[in-house]
C-alpha cells in the first residue's frame, strides 16, 4: 500500500532517516488517507529525541518538549514530530503523569488510543499496522488498541472520541470497546468541559448526528447532558408525534445542515418539555389514534429558551453561539397554530431578520420530525408562514428602532432629557409601527410622541 505524502513531510521524514533514525508519519492522517479522505494534519513519530530533532532541523518551535513534542517549520506549515514514547500512570484519567521516550516504535503505536489511528507509514517501509486496523476500516469498526480498559483508564476522553469517529466515519464501536466504556463512563467527570464540548460538537455536526443516541445508551449523556436522558424518557402522546420527544429531537438533527449553532438549536428546541409536560384526561379519537390522555407541553419554547444559556456555559460555549441557540429555541414554534402577517413582523423584530433562514430551516426539520397528522393544514401554516416574510421584506416594512423616521435625536430636539425615557418611546413607537407599517412616517411618529410626552407630564 502507498500513500501519497506532502513533499514536506516526506523531506522530513529523509533527513530524519539520513541521519541514523527512524520516522513515518503516523495517526489520523494515515487512516484518512487509507479511506481516500484528505487529512487535516500530518503527525510524524521518530525514534529521534527532541533534542536530535532540534539539531537536525533549523526551524523548530518547542511545542510539547514534556511529552516529546516538537514542531518542525516548513515554509508556512507546522509539523508536530514526536519521539516514540511509552507513558506512564494516568491518574487524572486525562494525561499521562510522566513519559519514557523508547526507540521501539511498536511500544509507541501500544499508548494509542483506536486501532485505526495506530498506524504508521513511510515510503521506505511502508504501511506498519500492528493492531489490524486497514482490517477494522475495511470492516468499519472502531476498537481501542490492545485492552479497552487501559486505553480508557489511561484517558476518559477516548470514551467521546470512540463515539465521534463513530459518527464521522460511520463505524460502529466494538462490543468489547462498548463495554470498557460503560465501565469507565464516570471518569468523563473529570476531563474538562472545553474536551468534552470539542469532541460533542464534532459529533453532532458530523453526518451522522443521530450517533448522540449511542452517547445515551452507553450513559454518556448522563455523565454530560443529563438533560437529553429527560427528553428520552418523555413521552409525547399526541397525534402531532410519533416519536417520544428524544427520539423526534434526533430526527430533527438529521434534518437540518450542520452549522453547529444549528445542530445545537435542533438538540435544544425541545429541552423544555420534560419541565413543562401536562397531562389531559379525554377519551376520542383522532388521527386514527384512540386516546385516553394527551400531552401538552406550553410554554415550552420559553422554559428551554431559558435552560439554554446554563447548559451551553456548562460546556464553556462561545457567547455567540449560545445567543443564536437560544433565540432559535425561543421563537422555533411562534404562530405554530395559525399566523398573521402583524405577528410576523413581531417575530422578525425580536428575532433579526438576518436570523429567519435559519428558524425556516429549524421548522421545516421539526415538521419532518412529526407524524403525518394534518400534514397538509402545516403546509398550509409553513406557506403562509414564508409568504408573510416575503412580503414584509419586499416592502421594507420597520421592524426595528434603527428602521424609524425618527430617532434620540428627534425627540431630544422635542424635549426629551432622560436617555431612559428616550428608550421607552422609542420602544413604544416600534411596537405601534409593527402593527401598522404605515405609521412609519416622521410627522406621524412626532406625533405620537408628543401625545406621550403630554400624557406623562
Amino acid at each position: 500500500m502507498r500513500i501519497t505524502i506532502p513533499a514536506a513531510a516526506g523531506e522530513i521524514i529523509e533527513k530524519l532517516h539520513n541521519a541514523g533514525y527512524e520516522a513515518y508519519v503516523v495517526g489520523g492522517c494515515v487512516r484518512d488517507s487509507i479511506l481516500g479522505r484528505i487529512p487535516k494534519d500530518w503527525d510524524i513519530t521518530t525514534s529521534a529525541l527532541p533534542e536530535d530533532v532540534k539539531r537536525i532541523f533549523r526551524r523548530t518551535v518547542d511545542t510539547g518538549l514534556k511529552h516529546g513534542t516538537v514542531t518542525v517549520l516548513m515554509g508556512d506549515t507546522g509539523y508536530e514530530v514526536t519521539t516514540y514514547r511509552v507513558d506512564g500512570e494516568y491518574t487524572d484519567h486525562r494525561r499521562p503523569d510522566s513519559v519514557t521516550f523508547t526507540r521501539e516504535l511498536s511500544a509507541d503505536l501500544l499508548r494509542r488510543d483506536f486501532t485505526i489511528n495506530a498506524m504508521a507509514y513511510s515510503d521506505d517501509e511502508g504501511l506498519v499496522d500492528l493492531f489490524g486496523g486497514v482490517s477494522d476500516l475495511e470492516n468499519k469498526v472502531i476498537r481501542a488498541v490492545g485492552n479497552p480498559d487501559e486505553r480508557f483508564d489511561e484517558d476518559a476522553l477516548r470514551i467521546m472520541r470512540a463515539v465521534r469517529f463513530s459518527a464521522e466515519l460511520g463505524f460502529r464501536v466494538s462490543e468489547e470497546t462498548r463495554e470498557a466504556i460503560k465501565a469507565h463512563v464516570k471518569e468523563l467527570s473529570m476531563v474538562s468541559a472545553e474536551r468534552i464540548e470539542t469532541e460533542f460538537t464534532k459529533l453532532i455536526t458530523s453526518d451522522h448526528p443521530e450517533k448522540i443516541e449511542e452517547l445515551y445508551d452507553l450513559g454518556i449523556t448522563g455523565i454530560i447532558l443529563p438533560e437529553f436522558d429527560l427528553l428520552m424518557n418523555t413521552p409525547q402522546n399526541t397525534p402531532y408525534h410519533i416519536y417520544d420527544v428524544g427520539h423526534h429531537t434526533i430526527e430533527v438533527m438529521k434534518n437540518v445542515s450542520n452549522k453547529k449553532h444549528l445542530r445545537y438549536a435542533a438538540l435544544f428546541h425541545d429541552i423544555g418539555k420534560p419541565a413543562s409536560r401536562t397531562v389531559e384526561v379525554v377519551d376520542l379519537e383522532m388521527g386514527g389514534r384512540f386516546y385516553h390522555e394527551v400531552d401538552h407541553f406550553k410554554g415550552h419554547n420559553r422554559i428551554g429558551a431559558d435552560m439554554v444559556p446554563g447548559i451551553l456555559r456548562r460546556f464553556r460555549m462561545d457567547n455567540d453561539t449560545i445567543k443564536s441557540v437560544k433565540r432559535l429555541v425561543y421563537y422555533h414554534d411562534a404562530g405554530i397554530n395559525g399566523f398573521s402577517k402583524k405577528g410576523m413582523r413581531k417575530l422578525l423584530s425580536g428575532l433579526g431578520i438576518e436570523n429567519y433562514p435559519d428558524l425556516l430551516e429549524l421548522r421545516i426539520a421539526d415538521m419532518k420530525g412529526q407524524s403525518s397528522y394534518r400534514a397538509e393544514w402545516k403546509a398550509e401554516l409553513l406557506k403562509d408562514f414564508e409568504g408573510y416574510y416575503k412580503e414584509i421584506t419586499a416592502s421594507a416594512d420597520a421592524l426595528n428602532i434603527k428602521d424609524l423616521k425618527i430617532d434620540g435625536r428627534d425627540l431630544i430636539e422635542m424635549g426629551v432629557e432622560r436617555g431612559p425615557d428616550i428608550g421607552r418611546i422609542l420602544d413604544a413607537l416600534l411596537d405601534m409601527v409593527l402593527d401598522e407599517p404605515s405609521l412609519n412616517n416622521k410627522e406621524v411618529l412626532e406625533d405620537l410622541a408628543g401625545k406621550m410626552l403630554s400624557n406623562n407630564k
